[in-house]
């Protein structure tokens, strides 16, 4: 019977426990949600990083069109911004424009707080980490403010430093909500593309992220600059990190971690550091002979996809496309301007979405944790812990509570049995640290009687020499 009161009396105090961790409305939280309602309407929120140009304004543009979404564009310079939305003819009520100068932590921080504040309690439904700066034609490094090599901070550093502040504003949203990085074919070597042309990403040891990457270190692997490979590098990060943020959150938050390639958007601003003729004949080049070109428009379609396709709601997965035929490479595609392209060009439709190989660079799962811990100490990026959820079962509970106090007693008892054997070690049998300074000892004692044996023994035959003189 006192057995029986025991279990009433936890599982009532359980209980009661349980009761008090419901978080209750609060009247100023309710204010922000009446404020977020009519802000947002029932449109779901996305967050961008580089909408002034490129990849990441055709995406905003197709969203924008949906009225379904408002669209916060981060970007560095807000009066470009400004214009660019108007020439593109944004619907303003559905898109704002906030500074995140990617190059600058404290900028990255201030956007998210910003963000908190704007937000109104309205969960972040989207966040897609776009924006990047390609210099391959540096001889030597442009650093940051932060004292980081450019690509590495602008491509990599900055957006992991955003992930992690972003995911806490992720956790109530019920539209399948999606962590999106935009990778490169260049950043995986089990293609042409990224296996076939020099330099080949590779972040080898992390011998520049273990030093803190910091000027003069401008490399992730710690080797001396290359402009290409460190935008190939910092490609190869994000999509490691996306893997990585998929086995350790994905579970318990919900949130689909992935990483894309739209093809080669060879027209891009992407390219503006590279060489006028370059510039000029690469677009070329890739419409008429590989068929990998890949128009703007064509490519925010594709990340628009991703944001908002039933399909794309998957984690882990790393989404490429099949383009149209190769067929008529010739004429047909003079006629044509190119569009009949290869795979991983244009065409092919929404259906030519696939599930792409990744190499196994960026599926080595052991350098991504190292790649993870070294980001997280130079960014002083703060994550979530990563816990599995816990049955809510009222036995569990209740039964939980009594083997709780149990356990104690049990650990507190093996502790006791453990100090007690260490006793016995120490007054019996060397422990294993013993027996390795006793053997060291040993050895140090047998070269030195080596040595005195030698010594003497050459002192005898210099004095047996000396005789016989």
């Amino acid at each position: 019977m006192r057995v029986f009161a025991a279990f009433c009396f936890i599982g009532a105090a359980t209980g009661f426990k349980f009761m008090s961790e419901i978080k209750l409305p609060q009247f100023g939280n309710f204010g922000q949600m009446v404020q977020g309602q009519a802000k947002f309407g029932s449109k779901k929120l996305a967050v961008i990083t580089g909408t002034s140009s490129g990849l990441g304004k055709m995406t905003a543009r197709a969203l924008l069109r949906t009225g379904e979404w408002h669209v916060v564009g981060a970007v560095r310079d807000l009066d470009k911004m400004e214009l660019v939305a108007e020439m593109e003819d944004f619907n303003l009520n559905d898109f704002t424009a906030m500074e995140c100068d990617l190059a600058d932590f404290d900028s990255v921080r201030r956007f998210c707080d910003e963000l908190e504040t704007f937000r109104c309690e309205r969960p972040l439904d989207r966040l897609v980490c776009n924006a990047a700066v390609y210099q391959p034609s540096l001889d030597v490094p442009k650093w940051t403010p932060d004292g980081h090599e450019q690509q590495l901070q602008i491509n990599f550093l900055s957006h992991f430093l955003l992930i992690s502040k972003a995911l806490p504003l992720m956790a109530t949203s019920v539209s399948s909500p999606r962590v999106i990085l935009v990778g490169s074919v260049t950043g995986n070597d089990n293609t042409v593309g990224g296996g076939g042309v020099y330099p080949i990403a590779d972040l080898k040891d992390l011998e520049g992220l273990a030093q803190g990457a910091k000027q003069p270190i401008s490399m992730m692997d710690g080797y001396n600059f290359n402009g290409a490979k460190g935008y190939k590098d910092s490609k190869l990060a994000l999509m490691m990190m996306s893997n990585l943020l998929h086995d350790k959150y994905h579970r318990q938050t919900r949130v689909a971690f992935s990483s894309i390639y739209p093809g080669c958007i060879a027209e891009s601003p992407l390219f503006r550091e590279k060489r006028p003729w370059f510039r000029k004949y690469f677009p070329v080049f890739m419409k008429y002979v590989t068929g990998g070109f890949v128009s703007e428009p064509e490519a925010g379609q594709r990340l628009f996809q991703v944001m908002t396709d039933p399909r794309c709601a998957k984690s882990g997965v790393y989404w490429s496309w099949n383009g149209g035929p190769r067929e008529g490479r010739g004429v047909e595609a003079l006629e044509k301007g190119g569009q009949i392209m290869g795979s991983g060009g244009g065409g092919g439709g929404w259906d030519s979405i696939y599930e792409n190989d990744q190499s196994d660079k960026v599926l080595d799962s052991d350098k991504a944790r190292q790649l993870f811990d070294y980001a997280t100490f130079i960014t002083s990026a703060e994550w979530p812990s990563a816990k599995q959820p816990i049955s809510p079962c009222p036995t569990l509970r209740v039964i939980g509570a009594v083997t709780t106090m149990l356990n104690a007693k049990e650990e507190l008892d093996r502790m006791n049995a453990k100090q007690d054997a260490g006793n016995v070690a120490g007054k019996g049998l060397p422990n294993v640290l013993q027996r390795q300074q006793a053997a060291r000892e040993g050895t140090a004692v047998a070269q030195s009687l080596r040595d005195e044996v030698s010594r003497r023994s050459a002192a005898a035959s210099a004095k047996d020499a000396k005789q016989l003189q």
